[in-house]
């Protein structure tokens, strides 16, 4: 992931400097005012309709009903429940949608080079079986590519895995990029990542002709071989990883091995410094995974490992942000999107996150700037420190917050050359063996957010390509937001106090509870409405009702400013399809999954875990993405909820339309027969996996089956309950 910090010393100078040197904006800020009526007006309507929608509901158990018996009340009283959820997330999510903005920077208006702060960059990585050490390497090769004085420019590795192929790996890179960088600034490469710029089918260099197609061939050769000597070292011993095993900390400087100081600073002015570093690990302390590991990074001194430099000019855009002076003084990070190289024309598994990317963080820049995405950012370094360094420079206090170490508490307050480990190597390696040990507790963040989204995207990583690892990761990117929801930091109690603007507590609010708000209604949804209708209980008013309309027009409403959303966002109709199924599937296993871990390590029932998202693609399994077809090789645990529910819907459609033929009775359950047909039609992959594919892919037929049993169970609770 791509973090880097900027000391703030020199941004105050550069400030200055830029005030009195040109009066060129460095940015823009465009205010979607087209958006921000046609969303203002939906919220107004949809409100209405959501008011009456709740009212109908209400009066059901306010105004006496010769129908009215215990079980119907029952369930009345939980879809009720669940539209009340619904209406709460809905509302909460309209907050993205207040007041959508989107920046452009101009990179090109920026000071010389001289006047630039130094960036460090952190990558990240954690198991070398799940990330292979190759695309690490082209991960770092393009960080150390970037368009920026290699003088002011470190690169970090943080090897959460301690496994030696990976440091191997460091030092063959550092080889190849004496050869890589000089060939992408001569040519003005932008694709500065090799595995990608080889493989791309058109080519991005600025120049033509015999002597560019020959260097091109020569570094060409050179990577080949750059990539059998790492893949020579990664054997058995080099790629266990020590995710679970106790080690101390690892750090190196990788350089040339040269006993000339000399030849070692010529190449520092030409390179950028590269820093390869393990933490410690003890049982007996707590790692915080992930997090833990960029908090020692932000001692010793950042891009998933997967997440290579697509535009060498993504730090200068972001200075221009950083070095504005009528922001910067406000401003903590600039947030580029995630996209992703391996997605497919189709996207069935909607892995490029198209609503949060394209939509949601354009909204949350307007309204006080996005949250933190994880990858993709620039940092600037004031913002990780408390108010309190400045406020009260006890040394005492300081080495509690940060450790023992006498080299970091003097750096608090001042801006380190970046040369200063080329004169002091020892003696900062020894303080930085310090820093990475497991004893100091995470860093405070404070400052405005602001999300700048070009056209050419600056970072490119590999979406899930497979309905296990997508799933898989759904899981746990919901634990870690269902950990905020229901902490004391749960955005509905502390957001208010600390966001610039209520609306911004409201986009906080809505991340951290969706999941929650999503599995209990879509749960309900998929299961009670099936269960009155088989036992002919009306749960929504008949179509010759004044309601029905209200209940018609919430859905169309609904599902038409999304289909909007994504026409709008340069996409089609079978992504909005993709889209509904995928937000159905996660909802019922993903979610639920994710929101039970949560609240089982909020008692202790169990501990935190972490699992990196499989960076390895099985062939058969891309082969059927890129076709759009789904491959159902998951686990039981994911496809038994999924295929249960569509039975139990297609047992509910079949009842529905006997009773509309047979019994005439249209008119009161047209919504409960809708409910079902839309849920088989939106998850017809589930149906043909079941019942008509014979591929590796398809459902197995045991899980079919043990998936009809849960689905007679659901429907004899039900018989139990509502009749």
């Amino acid at each position: 992931m791509e973090r880097t910090h900027i000391p703030s010393t020199k941004l105050a100078t550069i400030e200055e400097d830029m005030e009195t040197s040109s009066k060129l904006p460095l940015h823009i800020c465009h205010v979607h005012k087209l958006s921000i009526f046609i969303n203002r007006t939906h919220i107004f309507f949809h409100s209405i309709a959501l008011v009456f929608l709740l009212y109908y509901r209400a009066s059901f158990f306010f105004f006496h009903d010769t129908t009215k018996t215990k079980a119907t009340t029952l369930a009345w009283l939980l879809v009720f429940v669940s539209e009340i959820l619904l209406s709460f997330e809905w509302l909460l999510s309209q907050s993205f949608r207040w007041r959508p903005v989107s920046r452009i920077a101009f990179p090109e208006r920026l000071p010389g080079d001289d006047k630039l702060p130094a960036v460090d960059v952190f990558i990240c990585t954690a198991d070398p079986e799940k990330e292979p050490t190759v695309g690490v390497m082209n991960t770092v090769l393009s960080a150390m590519a970037m368009d920026y004085p290699p003088d002011k420019f470190h690169v970090y590795l943080s090897d959460d895995g301690g496994a030696a192929v990976t440091l191997k790996g460091m030092r063959e890179a550092r080889r190849f990029a004496k050869w890589w960088l000089p060939f992408c600034r001569r040519y003005r490469i932008k694709c500065r990542a090799p595995e990608a710029y080889f493989s791309a089918k058109e080519e991005d260099a600025d120049f033509d002709g015999s002597e560019f197609i020959q260097d091109r061939e020569d570094i060409k050769e050179k990577y080949e071989v750059f990539k059998k000597r790492v893949r020579e070292k990664a054997t058995v011993g080099d790629t266990r990883s020590r995710l679970g095993r106790d080690h101390p900390a690892v750090i190196e400087v990788i350089q040339e091995a040269s006993s000339d100081d000399a030849i070692r600073e010529n190449e520092t002015k030409n390179m950028p410094l590269l820093v390869y570093v393990s933490r410690e690990k003890r049982p007996s302390h707590p790692h915080y995974f992930k997090a833990g590991a960029l908090n020692v990074l932000l001692r010793v001194s950042g891009l998933d490992c997967d997440m290579h430099c697509h535009d060498p000019s993504s730090a200068r855009q972001a200075m221009c942000f950083h070095l504005d002076p009528k922001i910067s003084p406000s401003l903590a990070l600039v947030q580029f999107p995630q996209k992703f190289h391996n997605i497919s024309n189709n996207d069935i598994y909607d892995s490029q996150l198209r609503s949060a990317f394209s939509l949601l963080w354009q909204g949350y820049d307007g309204v006080g700037g996005p949250c933190v995405s994880g990858t993709g950012y620039y940092i600037k370094r004031l913002s990780l420190r408390s108010n309190s360094i400045h406020e009260d420079g006890d040394p005492m206090k300081l080495r509690q917050s940060f450790g023992p170490s006498n080299e970091f508490i003097k750096s608090l307050h001042q801006n380190n050359k970046p040369d200063m480990l080329i004169h002091r190597k020892n003696a900062l390696l020894n303080e930085a063996q310090l820093l990475a040990s497991c004893w100091f507790h995470v860093w405070v963040c404070g400052g405005r957010l602001l999300y700048c989204n070009p056209p050419r995207p600056q970072f490119l990583g590999s979406g899930t390509t497979n309905l296990d690892d997508f799933l898989v990761q759904g899981t746990r990117w919901t634990s870690g937001l269902v950990d905020v929801a229901i902490s004391k930091f749960c955005p509905l109690i502390y957001g208010p106090m600390k966001t610039y603007t209520f609306v911004q507590s409201m986009c906080y609010a809505e991340l951290a509870l969706f999941p929650i708000l999503y599995f209990l209604p879509l749960w309900c949804f998929a299961t009670i409405p099936q269960l009155c209708l088989l036992n002919g209980i009306p749960l929504y008013p008949e179509v010759s009702n004044s309601y029905f309309i209200v209940f018609s027009f919430v859905f169309l409403s609904s599902i038409s400013k999304h289909l909007y959303e994504v026409l709008s966002t340069g996409f089609t109709f079978r992504h909005w399809i993709n889209e509904q199924r995928i937000w159905m599937m996660k909802s019922v296993t993903s979610h639920l999954y994710g929101s039970v871990d949560a609240f089982m390590k909020k008692i202790g029932m169990r501990e935190a875990s972490f699992f990196p998202t499989n960076k390895v693609d099985d062939v058969d399994q891309l082969k059927r993405y890129n076709m759009g077809v789904f491959d159902f090789q998951t686990s039981i645990l994911f496809l038994a909820p999924m295929a249960a529910l569509v039975i139990l819907n297609m047992a509910s459609f079949a009842v529905g339309i006997s009773r509309v033929i047979f019994l005439g009775e249209l008119d009161k359950f047209f919504i409960q027969v809708f409910i079902p047909f839309y849920v088989i039609l939106m998850n017809y992959p589930i149906v043909e996996g079941m019942l008509i594919r014979k591929d590796r892919g398809r459902i197995p037929p045991s899980v079919t089956l043990l998936s009809a049993i849960v689905s007679l169970i659901f429907y004899f609770l039900g018989y139990i309950i509502f009749m």
